[in-house]
């Protein structure tokens, strides 16, 4: 029998997040994440979900070598090592592929090269990709690595679309066009939801809104994306938990100029200061909602600022795709907050689009309609699930050849 089990890898600055599952039947096998990397106080926490036990495990772990030789243990401790003959690929998130990847790709030297040589649009993710794609070679050389990016899905965008209105000649020289992120949820969201309609992807338009701590929105025609909310970075677009969006170019200038700051105090600023954070000291949308129950008015307007930023990209997007059959709220945010997925409905009925108090007050795991019946415009919320999308894709590409 044909090995059928997919090891996915999420390879951050000083964590990995890994699941197992069996492509068989789309199961997961076991779940885990080590963190805080390189310091005295790492952990691993491990789940086999057959049985259910969690174990933990906490000390220093020196570098992601060490971490994923951690992770091959507890993962042989439960009979699901990576020396097992049923395990057919790794499966890697590498977060920028520019415009060179549009889809899954088995790693070999030429693919490694140019994910680094992508680092500089995508500093603080893909040197960590890299890392654990190099660690996982090493330590199973003869096992397909397959490289999924978060950029892929929005490949498909038009150039009317992915370019800046900005010097062509200066642009193409330092690769500064819109790429887009959260590819792998936006793939599977838009699928999806187009299940959930009991349609094809290809007979559906849809408007996928990812809002978690990053949130992006995309179009999507017919399955393939012609427009997304984040752009060269994942800074540009929606109101985001510590990043601002959408901002006048010109404010960095004023703020060098007028402010005195230098390009690394704006790049923390607009990043890590901004968005939800900087406009109420809170990135918790839970807290937030919270403080606006007692009478908070800083976190009221901030609550306003977010849900403004989301109707206009509704509207937008609407207006790009001009028929529009679902708009589908996905992520932490997007899965947990019904006043956020009101809120940002609330208003635009005169576009087909309504949610039903009932519907969306309901909790779930599984994707649903919060629409009424009568709407013209499904509204959906749709669980993501980016590491069963990576398997999928992974398995899809090394199953040919097993």
């Amino acid at each position: 029998m044909s090995p059928t089990r997919v090891l996915v890898l999420n390879s951050g600055s000083s964590s990995v997040k890994y699941q197992l599952l069996d492509m068989r039947d789309r199961s997961r096998l076991a779940v885990g994440l080590v963190e805080r990397i390189g310091e005295q106080t790492s952990r691993l926490t491990h789940t086999a979900l057959a049985t259910g036990a969690t174990r933990e495990q906490n000390g220093p772990i020196a570098d992601h070598q060490a971490a994923l030789k951690a992770v091959a243990e507890v993962l042989a401790h439960d009979g699901l090592g990576l020396d097992s003959p049923e395990l057919a690929a790794i499966g890697h998130r590498v977060v920028h592929g520019g415009m060179f990847f549009t889809e899954p790709t088995v790693v070999d030297d030429a693919v490694l090269t140019e994910i680094e040589r992508l680092i500089p649009v995508a500093p603080l993710h893909n040197p960590a990709n890299l890392i654990g794609i190099r660690t996982a070679m090493a330590l199973r050389p003869d096992l397909p690595q397959v490289a999924v990016f978060d950029t892929s899905f929005h490949t498909t965008m038009p150039e009317s679309a992915a370019r800046y209105a900005i010097d062509t000649k200066i642009a193409d020289r330092h690769r500064v066009r819109r790429y887009g992120f959260h590819g792998t949820s936006h793939a599977y969201v838009s699928r999806a939801t187009a299940k959930l309609l009991g349609k094809a992807p290809e007979e559906v338009n849809v408007i996928v809104l990812h809002l978690g701590n990053g949130a992006s929105a995309s179009a999507v025609r017919g399955g393939r994306c012609v427009d997304t909310s984040m752009g060269l970075t994942p800074l540009e677009g929606l109101v985001m938990g510590t990043r601002s969006g959408d901002v006048d170019p010109a404010v960095i200038f004023h703020l060098v100029r007028v402010g005195g700051m230098s390009m690394d105090e704006i790049d923390t600023l607009l990043n890590k200061r901004s968005g939800l954070f900087g406009l109420c000291g809170d990135n918790d949308m839970r807290e937030i909602r919270r403080r606006i129950d007692e009478g908070d008015e800083e976190a009221r307007l901030a609550f306003d600022i977010y849900i403004h930023r989301l109707k206009k990209y509704i509207g937008a997007y609407y207006a790009v795709l001009g028929r529009v059959d679902a708009i589908a709220f996905t992520a932490g945010v997007g899965e947990n907050a019904a006043s956020v997925r009101e809120a940002a409905v609330a208003g635009l009925e005169e576009l087909g689009l309504a949610v039903d108090g009932r519907l969306n007050a309901v909790h779930g795991d599984e994707p649903r309609l919060i629409s009424p019946a009568h709407a013209r415009v499904a509204v959906a919320v749709v669980p993501t699930d980016e590491e069963l999308e990576i398997a999928t894709q992974t398995y899809a590409l090394v199953g040919k050849s097993n």
